[in-house]
């Protein structure tokens, strides 16, 4: 994909001090974000404890090229004990991306995927970059190896595809305010399910230079597929991307 330079109002992430120039990056195969919240503290100490590795173990994969972050943004009231309990937590584990410019809420949760994809091509240079729940146990390896057997792809759209339908009615969990633009069937178009997906570089690039003209819908993996409709990007429907599924090979599964 051929990608023009973009203006700077075309940019979400605007704390540009966190930004590391292009030529002082280390090259790394992924950049992996695990959504959280701000209540979600003993989810994040279960993973640490898990499949996510955390102190000089977290610095070591770092060092062979994958980067690992727990993802959250600011509170409503900037500066709160929410944020400082964010703050204080990070200073012991140094395991947070945190959105400056993202206020961390149920609502705003479909405009996450912009600051994230943002954010993380600012900070680091990577072949790909990952989307994970925090409800979502990883098989760090298997994923790794997934990874790895894909470099120097361009253009991936990598998950769990599936669609589905679209909820109409106000007050009914998962509606959609703005159903009317799916037509008459009212279904989804086919995208990656928000368990987890990973974009290739160049596609996480065309979020961060376009972020801010793109659509955001009810759902961050509807908003994700809707942006990667209008371009010319490899569906890769993967069953061991589906979290859910029985299979033994897959790289996901439900905490």
């Amino acid at each position: 994909m051929d990608l023009t330079k973009a203006k700077s109002e075309g940019y979400l992430w605007g704390n540009r001090t966190a930004a590391v120039d292009s030529d002082k990056k280390q090259q790394l195969l992924a950049v992996i974000g695990v959504y959280t919240g701000f209540g979600s503290r003993l989810k994040r100490n279960v993973f640490r404890g898990s499949w996510m590795p955390r102190g000089d173990a977290l610095k070591k994969l770092e060092e062979k090229g994958v980067v690992i972050r727990f993802v959250i943004g600011r509170s409503a009231n900037r500066g709160d004990s929410l944020d400082r309990n964010i703050d204080d937590e990070n200073r012991q584990t140094k395991d947070f991306l945190i959105l400056e410019s993202h206020e961390e809420a149920a609502e705003e949760l479909p405009s996450k995927a912009k600051f994230f994809f943002s954010a993380a091509v600012e900070t680091w240079d990577a072949e790909f970059y990952v989307k994970v729940e925090d409800n979502i146990n990883l098989d760090l390896a298997g994923l790794i190896e997934m990874l790895e057997g894909r470099r120097g792809s361009q253009g991936l759209y990598m998950g769990c595809m599936k669609s589905g339908v679209v909820i109409s009615e106000e007050g009914q969990q998962w509606y959609e305010p703005d159903w009317w633009k799916f037509g008459d069937s009212k279904t989804y178009f086919r995208h990656a399910s928000g368990s987890l997906f990973i974009l290739s570089k160049n596609l996480a690039r065309y979020i961060n230079i376009n972020s801010a003209s793109l659509q955001s819908y009810a759902h961050d993996d509807i908003s994700v597929g809707s942006w990667m409709m209008g371009l010319n990007a490899t569906y890769v429907d993967d069953d061991r991307l589906c979290c859910s599924s029985s299979r033994q090979e897959k790289v996901c599964s439900n905490a």
